[in-house]
């Protein structure tokens, strides 16, 4: 996304680098989560501290944003807020922009960490066939199903269901209505008295149906880390199609 940011990006925005900054670069897998306390200098270097009001935006998906938030949320950090439609809404309303580079002051931010918030290979097979927990594939339909095999091995995590994080969204890249949004998870078994972990296919786009969840009152959410990238890639785990 550096490029995008240099062509035109909202005044007085800072540039976050998701996979370069806030990401593990000794793990196998693209984005990985650093420690807390990694994750939590890379933000303060780029100025985020306690007493910060952070708004966060993407260009062409929410998702980047989503991450963002859920990681600050994930190091105890709760001033945080996702622009609406990102960059793209921004532009077609015809508001500015600019080439300016723009970089703040390194801010001191305190971690309290919320491990909570991510699980791992081991936590989602746990919840394999755990009425208590509602597991759901941020995916397409068709990587869901098995129809598209792009991970390598065909098909789900057993049991999952499906809400595509692309879903969530209107055309301009709003969220949907909360209403619209809260059938959608009622409809496939979500309810706020679950556990929900929500997966994809590096817990990036599981970040947009975590944030929804948040803000439609679900309480325990865990994202999983790695998600498909990992769970692909041990012929132990198993896999459902169909």
């Amino acid at each position: 996304g550096r490029a995008d940011y240099d062509a035109a990006h909202i005044p007085g925005a800072g540039f976050l680098d998701l996979q370069a900054d806030f990401s593990d670069p000794t793990a196998p897998y693209r984005f990985t989560l650093p420690s807390p306390e990694t994750t939590g200098q890379a933000f303060a270097r780029h100025g985020i501290g306690d007493d910060s009001r952070v708004i966060l935006y993407s260009r062409a998906n929410m998702q980047r944003a989503t991450r963002f938030w859920w990681m600050l949320r994930w190091l105890g950090f709760d001033n945080a807020a996702v622009l609406n439609g990102g960059i793209d809404k921004w532009e077609a309303e015809g508001r500015a922009t600019t080439t300016a580079p723009c970089d703040y002051a390194p801010g001191s931010l305190t971690v309290r960490p919320r491990p909570e918030l991510f699980v791992g290979k081991d936590g989602v097979l746990v919840a394999i066939g755990d009425p208590g927990t509602c597991t759901i594939n941020a995916l397409g339909p068709k990587l869901h199903s098995g129809e598209d095999a792009s991970y390598g091995r065909a098909g789900r995590i057993p049991g999952s269901t499906n809400i595509p994080a692309a879903s969530l969204l209107n055309s301009d890249l709003t969220f949907l209505p909360a209403e619209t949004a809260a059938q959608m998870f009622e409809g496939i078994g979500a309810t706020p008295n679950q556990k929900v972990i929500t997966y994809c296919g590096g817990g990036i786009a599981a970040t947009l149906d975590a944030f929804i969840l948040y803000q439609l009152g679900y309480e325990d959410i865990a994202v999983y880390d790695n998600s498909m990238s990992e769970w692909v890639a041990d012929p132990a785990l198993p896999m459902e199609t169909g």
